[in-house]
């Protein structure tokens, strides 16, 4: 009987350990997934996942009629706050039980509310009839990275948590909590996640109506971001 005990404890150990290398290559090839991220529609209804970068608000068919634009982030206590002071064109985001207006225009436009807005721009507008801003909400892990890509308009980021590097043909930019970036339309880049903590942003990229958010990109990037 001594000898069943034990051989039954031994497979038991075996299952356990198996069953723990599993779940580590399982978390390993998730975090690996990150590498050459890309920003995806969330369908409606679908619970966001923990981390990943998800477009989660548009506005279609802006009209803008200056060539370059001013974003305009505003935070309010809640969700029909922010609705109240909405325009049209404006869109409501979440982080961690915070409400944010996004606005876009020029860079007086007067506050409807809410904490002092966050300015970025301005951002520069290939010519188009009409435009799409888009908004992805992004949360991910020192070490990730996006793909090599460009977009067909000016993208924008603030930062909400965390540390990032984008590197371009131009260099690297680099910004942390509470700090903006962008970069032109038609620039290959290089996302990386850097720093020691988890990065959430609010990404934009405003363009023209008849184009997608984003494509690949052949341009080779140093590495810069990480020496």
């Amino acid at each position: 009987m001594k000898k069943k005990t034990t051989t039954f404890t031994t497979l038991a150990f075996i299952v356990l350990a198996f069953g723990n290398h599993v779940r580590a290559q399982t978390a390993a090839a998730e975090h690996q997934h990150m590498v050459s991220q890309t920003c995806s529609e969330l369908p409606a209804g679908q619970k966001r996942p923990e981390f990943g970068c998800f477009i989660v608000a548009s506005s279609k068919g802006v009209q803008l009629s200056r060539s370059e634009t001013y974003w305009h982030l505003q935070k309010f206590p809640n969700r029909a706050n922010a609705e109240a002071a909405k325009s049209a064109n404006g869109i409501i985001l979440e982080d961690q039980g915070q409400f944010w207006l996004s606005e876009f225009g020029p860079d007086d436009i007067a506050p409807r509310g809410g904490d002092p807005a966050v300015i970025i721009g301005p951002l520069e507008l290939p010519y188009a009839k009409s435009y799409d801003a888009q908004i992805a909400y992004a949360v991910l892990r020192p070490g990730d990275r996006s793909r090599v890509h460009t977009h067909p308009g000016p993208e924008a980021w603030y930062m909400l948590a965390g540390d990032q590097c984008l590197e371009t043909p131009n260099g690297t930019k680099k910004a942390k909590a509470g700090e903006t970036m962008s970069v032109e339309a038609g620039v290959p880049m290089e996302l990386s996640i850097t720093g020691s903590t988890v990065r959430r942003s609010f990404t934009l990229v405003i363009h023209d109506s008849t184009k997608g958010w984003g494509e690949n990109s052949d341009w080779k990037p140093t590495g810069a971001c990480g020496k």
